[in-house]
């Protein structure tokens, strides 16, 4: 199930990363991932819109500021699959919610609107039209997982039940439990994903010590090799958060990283030949 053609209504569908210069991502991801790009927008328009891709299939999006106030640095967003952006960025408010981007007409092939939980981690609705999300997934140089890294996780189950009609559940990962959000009745994921079928997302607390970040929500790419990944990513320009490591009881390799441009991410190596 590494291809995907669609999403259900609710379930996280690409990642997009916003960024000061789009071009120097480009080049940063292009090297590390292997990423083939194809600006949308034409050159008499301003700003861009890159379309990533593996094998001529669409993984992720690097596009300047638009629809929204611009982030302080780069950043990485999830895009959860909607029937209606306007509907989606509605209820979201009714919840406590905040609407940063009101729905617009995206370059990228939708309507998307641009959204905060109460706790303030941003995130995105997409409502497809002719692009409905990633088209490969679950694989190496390919989004595997976003992740809301919160200090609210009550006030984050209620939000997101209402806005999405997710639900949760208790999964243990390495010895650490782990909140997932799933959709009920839906069956994706991926068999090699160590996760049941019907998670779409995942919940963590908070980074321990003073200096840990507001609620946000992460993003997790799979790679081949995550070490040889940690030794490219400085020569890239980029910075090493946490080397990688063994994750107990999974067979996975992860390691956190951030881009020249202050985004950060994760690599996770999955089980398996590399």
């Amino acid at each position: 199930m590494s291809e995907r053609d669609g999403y259900e209504h609710g379930v996280p569908c690409f990642v997009s990363g916003v960024f000061p210069d789009p071009g120097a991502a480009v080049t940063f991801y292009g090297e590390l991932f292997g990423w083939e790009t194809e600006n949308l927008m034409p050159p008499e328009h301003p700003g861009d819109y890159f379309v990533c891709r593996l094998r001529g299939r669409d993984v992720a999006a690097i596009v300047s500021q638009h629809g929204a106030p611009a982030p302080p640095q780069g950043v990485w967003t999830t895009l959860v699959s909607v029937e209606s952006a306007d509907e989606a960025a509605s209820r979201a408010a009714g919840a406590g919610g905040k609407v940063i981007g009101e729905p617009f007409d995206s370059p990228g092939g939708g309507r998307q609107a641009v959204l905060a939980d109460p706790a303030g981690a941003v995130f995105s609705v997409w409502e497809p039209r002719e692009r409905h999300g990633a088209q490969l997934v679950n694989e190496p140089s390919a989004w595997s997982m976003s992740a809301l890294n919160t200090d609210d996780p009550e006030g984050a189950k209620r939000f997101y039940t209402e806005v999405f009609g997710w639900d949760t559940k208790s999964f243990e990962m390495g010895g650490t439990e782990l909140v997932m959000w799933t959709v009920p009745g839906y069956v994706g994921g991926e068999p090699r994903q160590p996760v049941p079928r019907d998670v779409v997302a995942a919940m963590l607390p908070p980074s321990a010590g003073g200096d840990a970040p507001p609620p946000h929500w992460s993003v997790d790419f799979w790679i081949r090799d995550v070490d040889e990944a940690s030794a490219e990513v400085p020569r890239l320009g980029g910075q090493v958060l946490a080397e990688p490591y063994d994750v107990p009881n999974t067979g996975l390799r992860q390691g956190a990283f951030m881009d020249p441009q202050g985004a950060a991410f994760s690599l996770t190596q999955p089980p398996g030949p590399s």
